[in-house]
């Protein structure tokens, strides 16, 4: 018999299969700390804010991925 003061175990749910975002730029603008850039995964539409310091290095993420949202439903 189950005790009363126990929790139920957690139970995992299988998340969607894992892929390589393939990243699209939706828009830019300047700011004093380099371009930000707001893109969108061409797969999964999972939205991210990207921040490139310098033409010459590669964009890095500001956000965490925003699985998902739609400018709709903001």
């Amino acid at each position: 018999m189950a005790s009363l003061n126990t929790l139920p175990i957690p139970r995992v749910h299988p998340a969607a299969p894992a892929h390589e975002h393939a990243w699209l730029v939706e828009s830019r603008h300047p700011t004093s700390e380099g371009i930000v850039l707001y893109v969108r995964c061409s797969a999964c539409d999972t939205r991210r804010v990207d921040l490139q310091a310098h033409p010459h290095i590669p964009p890095a993420a500001m956000s965490t991925d925003l699985g998902g949202i739609t400018p709709s439903a903001r």
